[in-house]
C-alpha cells in the first residue's frame, strides 16, 4: 500500500491475507492499525506524485490527422482529469488533515454585525394554595 497499490489488489495475491483477515486485524491489533495508517499516508504521497505525472503528461493531448491537421484529444484530456480528480478525492478521505478541504465557520449577527446577547430573567411567583381542593 505504501507504494500506491490498493488493499483490494494486495489481498487478491494468494500469498497475502484476505480482506476479511485484514479487517479483523484492524479491529483487534493496535500496532497493525498504526502500520496501516502509515501505509495510507504513504499511499497518499504516491498519489500526489501520480497527480503531477498525469498533469504534466501532454503526450496524448492532441491527435494529428492524416491530412496533417491537429485537434484536441478530448477523450484523453477528460480521462486525465478523471484520474487526477479521483486521486484528489481519495487523498482527501485517506488523509483529511493533509489533503481535505479546510472548513471555517463564522457566526455573525443581523446584517453581518456582531451577535447580540440578551439575557432574559423570568421571575416565578408562587400562587396561594387553594383551600377548597377536594370539596364538591
Amino acid at each position: 500500500m505504501a507504494e500506491g497499490e490498493s488493499l483490494r489488489s494486495i489481498c487478491r495475491d494468494e500469498e497475502m491475507p484476505g480482506l476479511s483477515t485484514v479487517f479483523l486485524w484492524l479491529s483487534k491489533d493496535k500496532a497493525f492499525v498504526e502500520q496501516y495508517a502509515r501505509a495510507i499516508d504513504a499511499r497518499s504521497t504516491v498519489m500526489e506524485e501520480e497527480i503531477l505525472q498525469i498533469s504534466d503528461d501532454a503526450s496524448g493531448d492532441v491527435i494529428e490527422g492524416e491530412d496533417g491537421s491537429v485537434k484536441v484529444n478530448a477523450e484523453f484530456v477528460a480521462r486525465s482529469r478523471l484520474k487526477v480528480d479521483t486521486r484528489k478525492w481519495l487523498m482527501a478521505r485517506m488523509s483529511p488533515k493533509k489533503y481535505g478541504d479546510k472548513l471555517t465557520t463564522e457566526v455573525t449577527g443581523a446584517d453581518g454585525g456582531p451577535i447580540k446577547q440578551e439575557i432574559s430573567r423570568i421571575e416565578l411567583v408562587a400562587a396561594p394554595f387553594p383551600s377548597n381542593i377536594g370539596e364538591g
